[in-house]
């Protein structure tokens, strides 16, 4: 059986291909019960055999979710600091050229998701190709109300050196951190 989910903050919903569709309660703490109880309810697709089963498998599954874009929308998750290359931690702010109303100076901008405080630099500098150029000078201290770090330098998905021996520093003072070449190794 194909199946698609999407896992909410209040319900789960679970979609089979024949277009069925089951409204599960979420279960926080470990949404993988809320998917099995939403299968289980969709139940067998006539002609199938009966969920369970070793043919009675699903055998595809697609799932979403909109829990972390709640988070982000409604601005409710973990204080977060970004560690960057010094120079760049006003670039999140400043963004792109193809903004909308790029030429309006009344134009409203959303509001950073790390405010210009938690946005820490670090003197380090890495070459479009990975070459390290300078490496990485003191790691800056981290606010007390932070929660987790996040750490993004320049040319970090070609060589990531850098990024991992700051991070490396960060751990070691016993801090959450997510680090962008290990989350999306790639140029």
């Amino acid at each position: 059986m194909r199946v698609g989910v999407d896992t909410g903050g209040t319900f789960t919903d679970v979609v089979a291909a024949d277009g069925r569709v089951v409204k599960v309660p979420s279960t926080p703490g470990d949404p993988s019960s809320a998917v099995a109880s939403g299968v289980s309810a969709l139940g067998p697709v006539a002609g199938e055999p009966p969920l369970g089963t070793a043919s009675g498998a699903v055998s595809e599954l697609a799932h979403g979710t909109t829990v972390a874009t709640n988070t982000l929308l409604e601005r409710t998750g973990a204080r977060v600091a970004l560690v960057t290359t010094e120079g760049f931690a006003d670039l999140i702010e400043i963004a792109r050229q193809d903004r909308p109303s790029l030429y309006d100076a009344w134009a409203d901008r959303p509001e950073p998701l790390v405010p210009r405080r938690l946005r820490l630099e670090v003197r380090e500098r890495m070459a479009a190709d990975g070459v390290p150029l300078v490496a990485p000078g003191a790691v800056p201290v981290i606010p007390s109300d932070v929660d987790a770090v996040a750490v993004c330098l320049l040319h970090a998905d070609v060589g990531p050196a850098h990024e991992q021996e700051v991070a490396r520093v960060l751990r070691d003072r016993g801090l959450d951190v997510t680090v962008s070449s290990e989350l999306a190794p790639r140029p």
